[in-house]
């Protein structure tokens, strides 16, 4: 009996020690990088010779009927249903706002105006992978002769568009004391969103779109570039730099996002045991867990539908100018601060004009691009894009991380150094949320400059190292 009780007992033992050993393999298990063809072809039926790849100047037009079909519709918008007494943006866009949206929306915005705005960069097309990719282009001007021209490529998210880097343009491509560079700016439209073409076929996410943008920068002639982005330009310019490696010369984002199991362990139980058991950088000042959860649940909706059907819904933002903009515009209030859903205003003139607001609207009204845009959602939860473990993957290249105060998504140092390996800057600011170049430009700007000044040392000492 007792010979039996101790086999029992290797044999538990012996279990529990494989269980053990495959559960800290599985979480210590770093997959390979994807191997994604360079010419997979996008567009419409099959591929073709014939495409035109030249780059061709682009113009924004805002066309006198669609003009007139937008106020017409604006005119005829109706309000049915009141706001509950004394709720703000608690249950989405408040309707007695929304009123005031649509009148200046239809009264007080210069659409002539915001056309010249809009217009006073350079925009071009050329066709990749059998889209039509459309992008703003921005060189420094008056360059004295010494100074060193770096390209930085700015990609965008969703709600947002090109538009939202409209303010920093002028502060990155401005020469600056003491600098020996200057930045020359690329800012193109994801496929699906404002004027780049939407996919024909299925399965473009995110790291598809990073071999899109690969080919752009090589189209234009870039063999090495800075990458920034936000929201899905964070997850574009991180796949990009898993990819292309060598092309980087670092990585700047302001959407950190790790699928590190251990640091996430490490961050909850950082809530409820005693600090003195964890590393400061692997400890949560957004104690408790469920805080943060909740926040998750109550801004996720939109996630699920986009991920599931968004055809549906872009049915109804499409024909209506109203609802896009409600749509839209609630993104705006409350990922820029979750505490102005309490507003019945939504907060939104507090780091925005009504007319910069409207701009990105329009953008989506004019281009009709807000079920494509939507789509990329759905590209991503599939099994194709799963099988790909692109979140799982580290980034090599040297890395900044700006943390806005009221980003969405949080994560603790332990978890950013997780997954950018190569971290030479992490930047905390007391303000900003999910928009920072469009809400916090100076800030933002700063921190980029500061960033390219960090990735030039790195490489320097890197260089020095490899000389010894």
């Amino acid at each position: 009996m007792g010979q039996c009780c101790k086999f029992f007992l290797l044999i538990t033992a012996t279990l529990t020690a494989w269980t053990g050993y495959k559960v800290y393999e599985t979480l210590n298990f770093t997959p390979p990088v994807p191997v994604l063809a360079s010419d997979h072809w996008w567009g419409p039926g099959k591929p073709t010779k014939s495409v035109d790849k030249s780059i061709r100047e682009f113009k924004l037009e805002f066309k006198s009927d669609m003009i007139n079909d937008l106020q017409a519709r604006l005119s005829k918008a109706k309000f049915y249903t009141e706001p509950i007494e004394g709720v703000g943006f608690e249950y989405g866009f408040n309707n007695i706002y929304l009123k005031e949206v649509v009148q200046y929306w239809q009264n007080e915005y210069r659409f002539d105006e915001r056309l010249k705005y809009l217009n006073q960069y350079p925009h071009f097309k050329t066709n990749i992978q059998g889209l039509e990719i459309h992008f703003v282009h921005v060189k420094p001007k008056n360059v004295p002769p010494k100074l060193r021209i770096v390209p930085l490529l700015l990609v965008h998210g969703w709600p947002g568009s090109f538009v939202e880097f409209y303010k920093v343009i002028p502060m990155l491509t401005t020469p600056r004391k003491d600098v020996d560079f200057v930045f020359e700016l690329i800012i193109p439209s994801i496929p699906g969103f404002a004027f780049s073409q939407a996919p024909s076929k299925s399965d473009l996410a995110e790291g598809q779109i990073a071999v899109v943008f690969k080919n752009l920068m090589d189209r234009l002639g870039y063999e090495k570039f800075i990458g920034q982005g936000g929201d899905w330009g964070a997850g574009i310019i991180n796949n990009m730099a898993i990819l292309y490696p060598e092309s980087f010369i670092g990585v700047h984002t302001n959407f950190p996002f790790s699928s590190d199991i251990i640091s996430a362990i490490k961050m909850s139980l950082s809530c409820h045991l005693p600090s003195f058991l964890f590393d400061k950088q692997h400890q949560s000042e957004k104690c408790p867990m469920s805080k943060i959860l909740f926040e998750l649940l109550l801004e996720s909706g939109y996630f699920h539908i986009q991920s599931t059907k968004p055809d549906t819904i872009g049915v109804a933002l499409r024909d209506s100018p109203v609802g896009l903009a409600a749509y839209i515009l609630e993104k705006f209030s409350t990922w820029t601060n979750n505490e102005w859903r309490k507003l019945s205003d939504g907060g939104l003139k507090k780091k925005f004009s009504m007319t910069e607001l409207l701009d990105n609207v329009m953008i989506y009204w004019m281009s009709e691009s807000i079920t494509t845009s939507m789509r990329i959602y759905a590209e991503s939860v599939t099994d194709t894009q799963y099988r790909l473990n692109f979140d799982f993957l580290p980034i090599l290249v040297p890395s900044a991380v700006a943390k806005f105060k009221h980003e969405v998504i949080y994560q603790t140092e332990g978890q950013i150094r997780s997954r950018f390996l190569n971290l030479v800057q992490l930047s905390v600011f007391s303000e900003g949320g999910h928009f920072p170049a469009f809400e916090e430009s100076k800030v933002f700007a700063d921190d980029i400059w500061s960033a390219a000044s960090k990735f030039e040392d790195y490489h320097k000492t890197k260089k020095t190292k490899t000389e010894l």
